[in-house]
């Protein structure tokens, strides 16, 4: 017969936690497809070592309005989120802080490059 000790809030317990690279990464595309508003798959997430703590390199496309759109009206641009340059400074931002209090992990940057465009008539799939 086993019991199991209630959990007292605060209380820590010895041991130890591991997140596996293959979570990490699979966060990290997630949090990056929802701030670049592509989809998880479309992005390639590598990481590193930066003296102790974790350095995310990704690779993705990102969703953008048609350019007949734009064209046609210039300040639907501001209305999706700005330009890619903007929305992909604000990312970085957004994806380095998801990532780091869903995961627990130390992050200490994010880089993004972007290699292409997902049209999409509302300039973001989400």
């Amino acid at each position: 017969m086993s019991s199991t000790a209630p959990a007292v809030r605060g209380q820590q317990l010895s041991g130890h936690n591991r997140i596996s690279t293959q979570a990490l990464t699979s966060l990290a595309k997630a949090a990056a497809a929802h701030f670049l508003g592509v989809e998880p798959e479309d992005v390639r997430a590598d990481w590193t070592d930066d003296d102790g703590l974790l350095a995310l390199s990704l690779v993705a496309p990102i969703s953008m309005l048609p350019l007949s759109a734009v064209v046609q009206d210039p300040s639907r641009v501001e209305g999706t989120g700005g330009s890619i340059w903007g929305r992909t400074v604000r990312a970085k931002a957004g994806i380095l802080a998801a990532v780091a209090e869903l995961s627990g992990s130390g992050l200490s940057r994010v880089d993004i490059r972007i290699t292409g465009a997902k049209i999409s008539e509302g300039g973001r799939v989400r």
